[in-house]
């Protein structure tokens, strides 16, 4: 992988590996390959907590350990995630999911019966898509456009079912949410 600058970034033939690039430049000017100085004082810099786990106090790039700041904000972070799945677990987000699920199931199902129901008779029948209705229309035109009055008949019945049976749930849902992560952040959104 290469950095912004050009050069490859964490290889192990060139001057970045293993912290040799740190001791020969300072962290603040960096060469770009046209022998152009820009600063950049995140360059090569670790992700610290990236990809580790369990990690309460990480090391960063130049071996100072991380602020007090930064920890407290990383154990609220965490006790946010837990009343994240608190919440999760709780019998009104489960009725809210399943409000939805016993909606989207059986639309979802219903649409595409009728969308292969729509594409198999376009291939199987085609004489009987070919019949005329009215002149020049045809029980394929009239299926086609079904396609699209169906779509927009779905879309509305989806958003009149959750304006009815969920948004007022999930509303106070997301209210209730952010209170407690904000109670177990100590205040602090």
């Amino acid at each position: 992988m290469q950095s912004s600058n050009g050069r490859a970034r964490g290889g192990a033939d060139g001057p970045e590996r293993s912290g040799e690039h740190h001791q020969s430049r300072s962290p603040e000017c960096v060469e770009a390959p046209g022998e152009v100085r820009y600063e950049d004082p995140w360059y090569d810099a670790l992700a610290s907590g990236w990809g580790e786990q369990g990690a309460t106090a990480s090391v960063g790039t130049y071996g100072a350990e991380m602020p007090t700041a930064r920890r407290e904000r990383e154990d609220g972070a965490l006790a946010a995630a837990q009343v994240y799945l608190e919440v999760q677990r709780s019998a009104a987000f489960q009725e809210v999911r399943s409000r939805y699920r016993r909606f989207v199931g059986p639309a979802f199902l219903g649409f595409l019966l009728w969308y292969v129901g729509y594409v198999v008779t376009a291939t199987a029948a085609p004489g009987f898509m070919a019949r005329p209705v009215v002149g020049a229309v045809n029980v394929a035109l009239l299926a086609g456009l079904g396609q699209f009055l169906t779509t927009f008949l779905l879309t509305w019945a989806y958003v009149r079912h959750a304006r009815l049976r969920r948004d007022r749930a999930a509303l106070e849902l997301r209210w209730d949410t952010q209170e407690l992560t904000r109670g177990a952040r100590g205040g602090v959104s």
